[in-house]
């Protein structure tokens, strides 16, 4: 897949988003005037979207929806896809395809605290100038994380209770995560 056209998906990810934001906003307001099921009011959307571009290029697209039992209490679920090309001086070039979905749970036992139990599983497709080295498989990882959070806006960190050196899509096990949701 080319570049530019990742690039598209990606952008065409974000004009979703924000028209399920809006809509939503929309219906909510409305929702509370008829009478209809507040399941949409509790909903919240947010996710992660992230790029590096050059001669390693990484693009991150992954939406996420949390329902929010109560105000100490949300699961949800996302979709994952991540796409990596590297371009080597002498040659080599590595592309990669990686796609998944996860679910997790969120609770705040306190106000600024917010703990997170976070399961994905992806597709991990990767493709090497020299096909002999091409590999396709399934990886999970279950995160377990803990974060400072004001109002919609959390920062913190999670470990992967699964992590494998010679399988995961991570390079360790322990990654820094910032998550907002409206």
């Amino acid at each position: 897949m080319k570049t530019n056209s990742i690039f598209n998906i990606a952008i065409l990810t974000i004009c979703c988003l924000f028209f399920c934001t809006s809509y939503g906003q929309q219906q909510n307001s409305s929702s509370s005037n008829t009478g209809k099921s507040e399941f949409w009011s509790k909903v919240r959307f947010g996710g992660n979207l992230g790029g590096n571009f050059g001669r390693f290029t990484n693009l991150i697209v992954a939406p996420q929806a949390i329902y929010q039992v109560n105000p100490n209490l949300g699961i949800g679920a996302g979709l994952n896809y991540s796409y990596v090309e590297r371009d080597f001086n002498d040659g080599g070039d590595f592309k990669s395809n990686i796609a998944g979905f996860n679910v997790i749970g969120i609770g705040n036992p306190i106000d600024f605290l917010q703990v997170s139990a976070d399961f994905e599983y992806l597709n991990v497709n990767q493709n090497f100038d020299n096909r002999a080295f091409d590999r396709e498989y399934w990886v999970p990882a279950l995160f377990l994380g803990a974060g400072y959070r004001q109002g919609n806006f959390v920062i913190g960190a999670r470990y992967d209770v699964l992590f494998n050196d010679s399988r995961s899509v991570y390079q360790q096990g322990i990654q820094p995560f910032v998550r907002v949701l409206f």
